[in-house]
C-alpha cells in the first residue's frame, strides 16, 4: 500500500499547510512523461522517509489554485513545506539520488 496520498486544491491547507511533520508535495501530470519516471522515485522517499516525512501527489490539471499560488510551471515539480511555509522548490526530473538529497536537506535543518 502506498504511503503516498493523493490530494486536491480544497485539501491543501489542510494536509500540508497545517501538517504537524514536514510535507514533500508533487506536482504531477497524466501526460507527462517524465512524470511517470519519478512516481516509483517518490513512492520510494514516502516509503524511506514515512516516519518523519509526509508525501503528497497533486495533479496539476485539476488543482489550478495550488499550481498557481505555488508557481508550478512545468511538471514534475516538487514544493517542501515545514510548518506551513515553502522551504525548497524545484522541477523537472530528478535522480534518484538528487531526490533523496533534497529531502535528506530539507530534514536535517
Amino acid at each position: 500500500m502506498s504511503s503516498v496520498r493523493i490530494i486536491t486544491d480544497h485539501e491543501f491547507a489542510t494536509e500540508v499547510l497545517d501538517a504537524t511533520q514536514p510535507v514533500l508535495v508533487y506536482f504531477w501530470a497524466a501526460w507527462c512523461g517524465p512524470c511517470r519516471l519519478m512516481a516509483p522515485l517518490v513512492e520510494g522517499i514516502a516509503s524511506s522517509y514515512g516516519d518523519r516525512l509526509k508525501v503528497i501527489k497533486m495533479e496539476v490539471d485539476p488543482n489550478p489554485e495550488t499550481v498557481g499560488k505555488y508557481k508550478v510551471e512545468g511538471v514534475p515539480a516538487f514544493r517542501f513545506f515545514q510548518q506551513g511555509e515553502l522551504q525548497k522548490a524545484t522541477e523537472g526530473a530528478i535522480s534518484k539520488q538528487k531526490l533523496e538529497e533534497l529531502v535528506a536537506a530539507q530534514l536535517s535543518d
